[in-house]
């Protein structure tokens, strides 16, 4: 193990500079969209172009750096993204910033694709599972220092985009400056999307619908939380409980759904997010009279949110990304029991496809919902799709 990381020290230090900026620029773009006036729809769909480029991403990097190399095309997404987070900050207009989500989807897929095969190249089989847990964790603790980062400076400055340019530039000087080879890029055989259905029903529909919810929670919390008249640090505790959340509950979770049928801990992880959707939207103060006021309707609204306990709030919501997070892992384990192990990364690849589908209309949905019914909408998609499992048992 301590091979593997003195071999991949580069991989692992651009990759946790260039987590850092994608998990600020994320968050930061959902306040900084509230607070430009944005309307929920236009919001949504901004966010929703980061999926479509995800999406285009996860069917094209393959050949490019099979074709060109894992290092040059590393190197040239990484500046890409780079050039996306200050287009954002010299046009403030919902249009541009949506083509500049795509921009940086399509980068991150990318990035994601090459320093997984890079890591699988230097893992054996015994260290494998270990170097991709360091991995997630990499993630996650990444994902969380770009929250707080979120503190360093007004939503409404230009700095905050200069800083997120400057960490994606960073990290390339590590990568470039490496020492150690690449690995070569293999292809492998692919398996397609009815096949995967064919394979197992449940955990292809079950990857499709948490493409919904987590793309959902990810990307409009933020939105959700700067109208509910939150502070800007107290967003960024929340978005740090959320993450953390999303690394705390995967093993207990994994745990358990080694030891019980898989379908069932899936179902279970979605009917308690349900639960704890409820009572999110119970104490957040926002009665259903609230939602009927038509001062609610109008997207300028921030929520005063009188009756809100914001301490049982934030638990509730973290519980809920805690059942949320860990089901795409879920739906792959799910999916790997019933094929052979040389079709686990073919399957990866199409439930990310499939998951990808799923999450580019996320984001828009739940705009929509909150268009409609105010603030809570953002938890109405995440019910609906929660309760939805409840029906896929026998398929």
């Amino acid at each position: 193990m301590y091979k593997i990381i003195k071999n991949s020290w580069a991989l692992f230090t651009g990759f946790g500079m260039i987590i850092i900026s994608h998990g600020f620029q994320g968050n930061l773009l959902g306040i900084r969209a509230v607070l430009e006036e944005f309307n929920y729809i236009a919001t949504g769909t901004m966010m929703s172009g980061y999926f479509i480029g995800y999406f285009i991403g996860a069917n094209m990097v393959p050949n490019l750096v099979s074709k060109v190399g894992h290092i040059r095309v590393f190197a040239a997404f990484a500046s890409i993204a780079s050039l996306s987070a200050l287009v954002h900050a010299v046009f403030v207009d919902p249009f541009i910033w949506t083509v500049s989500r795509f921009l940086t989807g399509f980068s991150m897929i990318g990035i994601f694709i090459i320093v997984e095969s890079w890591l699988n190249d230097r893992a054996t089989n015994k260290t494998r599972g270990k170097v991709l847990s360091l991995y997630m964790l990499v993630t996650y603790i990444g994902m969380s220092m770009g929250n707080l980062l979120l503190n360093v400076s007004s939503p409404k400055n230009y700095e905050p985009f200069i800083m997120i340019s400057l960490l994606f530039s960073i990290a390339l000087v590590p990568i470039l400056l490496t020492k150690r080879k690449p690995p070569t890029f293999k292809k492998t055989s692919s398996i397609k999307i009815k096949e995967l259905f064919k394979i197992s029903p449940f955990g292809s529909f079950s990857t499709f619908c948490s493409g919904f919810i987590f793309s959902a929670m990810l990307t409009m919390l933020s939105v959700y939380a700067v109208t509910m008249n939150l502070s800007v640090f107290e967003v960024s505790v929340l978005l740090v409980g959320v993450t953390l959340a999303g690394a705390l509950f995967q093993w207990p979770i994994g745990s358990l759904s080694d030891n019980y049928d898989r379908r069932l801990i899936i179902i279970a992880c979605c009917l308690f997010a349900s639960v704890f959707t409820v009572l999110s939207i119970f104490y957040s103060g926002l009665s259903f009279n609230n939602l009927l006021d038509e001062e609610m309707l109008r997207f300028n609204y921030f929520a005063v949110g009188t009756g809100m306990d914001k301490t049982k709030l934030f638990v509730f919501i973290i519980l809920l990304a805690g059942m949320i997070l860990p089901l795409f892992s879920l739906n792959l384990a799910l999916v790997n029991d019933y094929i052979p192990k040389e079709k686990f990364v073919a399957a990866g690849g199409g439930l990310n496809i499939i998951f990808g589908l799923g999450a580019i209309g996320g984001p828009i949905i739940c705009s929509v919902l909150m268009s409609l019914f105010g603030p809570n909408g953002f938890f109405y998609s995440s019910t609906f799709f929660s309760i939805s499992y409840e029906h896929i048992w026998n398929i």
